[in-house]
């Protein structure tokens, strides 16, 4: 006998799902991950799987044991991406008790503090992130040079990024170090030092673009970042910026090719709960990005600032989503 189903709207089913999203997005993580284990061996390896099991074991002990929830999460491979994309924002060489502290604060305290997935308001794996660097910041920022599969774990030679040349030395009226930078075509394919999600621009972009045919995002975040982030640096560029032997179009490459600059426009500033609902507020949200990044580079301590900026932008989605609100079935305003 057929029963009849009473349920409120909607009552189509699209086919999509938090699985389907989450896998498509570690999917389109995949050529860049390769393109850092290449480069950087078997630290690159070790780093990401104590990052992902650390992220899955914490997300299933709260759920099980603490909130005492039946229905487990750990399924939905919300876990595993913030454990992937939490490694690739540290160094290869870190230590391995360092990955797992940033693991169990990236979904202890980012996540499921909250209540869990679709409830959190910051980024989880830019929380862990961010402790991290607060905490160990020597650590941190001892970036492995990037010198193939053969670099070990715990030997590997170790260099500034290119980020860290640009602010810290050329900046400051050292231009001999100009000759220490990658070319920008290396920047592009990824033969330059930094965190894992720092070595090939062109493996994120591809990722990037396609995520954005599949529709798991919308082009409004990334092309908001990059555009601000190139304008910001033109017109630092024509103000006298770049040191003397660099020029403005040379300077504006470094700073949109190296750095985490690419994986946080396409891979963290586009995650669904803390990023706003609309178009325009979308726009509004990667502008602002943008410009604190740029405003950091160019003036902080820091050499980055892509992790700061999306942090403090997810505090800014609750106002941002009040921008021309959409009602459910409305067609898209932007």
């Amino acid at each position: 006998m057929k029963k009849l189903i009473v349920a409120p709207a909607p009552h189509a089913h699209s086919g999509d799902s938090v699985r389907r999203n989450m896998l498509l997005v570690i999917l389109a993580l995949l050529p860049a991950y390769v393109v850092s284990v290449i480069e950087f061996g078997w630290g690159a390896l070790i780093t990401a799987c104590i990052s992902i099991l650390a992220c899955v074991c914490t997300e299933y002990v709260i759920s099980r044991y603490i909130l005492k929830e039946k229905r487990q999460t750990i399924g939905d491979l919300s876990a595993v991406l913030t454990g992937l994309l939490l490694a690739f924002n540290l160094p290869s060489n870190l230590d391995w008790w360092i990955v797992l502290i940033g693991a169990i604060v990236a979904i202890g305290v980012g996540k499921m503090t909250f209540g869990g997935l679709g409830q959190n308001p910051f980024n989880p794996a830019l929380v862990g992130r961010v402790f991290l660097l607060i905490s160990f910041p020597a650590q941190m920022t001892t970036w492995p040079v990037a010198n193939g599969f053969a670099t070990r774990y715990l030997d590997a030679e170790t260099g500034a990024t290119p980020l860290y040349y640009l602010k810290h030395m050329v900046k400051a009226g050292d231009a001999s170090v100009i000759d220490q930078l990658p070319s920008l075509m290396d920047s592009f394919l990824g033969v330059m030092g930094g965190s894992l999600g720092e070595v090939c621009a062109l493996a994120l972009i591809l990722g990037g673009i396609f995520l954005i045919c599949m529709r798991v995002i919308t082009w409004h975040i990334p092309v908001a970042i990059l555009a601000t982030v190139a304008c910001f640096a033109a017109c630092t560029g024509w103000a006298g910026a770049p040191p003397e032997g660099m020029g403005t179009c040379q300077y504006v490459g470094y700073e949109l090719l190296t750095g985490g600059l690419m994986l946080g426009a396409f891979f963290m500033a586009t995650d669904y709960v803390t990023s706003p609902m609309s178009g325009w507020g979308k726009i509004i949200f990667g502008i602002g990005i943008g410009f604190i990044v740029m405003v950091i580079r160019t003036w902080g301590n820091y050499p980055e600032g892509m992790s700061f900026a999306i942090l403090i932008m997810n505090a800014c989605v609750p106002l941002l989503n009040k921008i021309r609100p959409q009602r459910f079935g409305e067609p898209k305003k932007a």
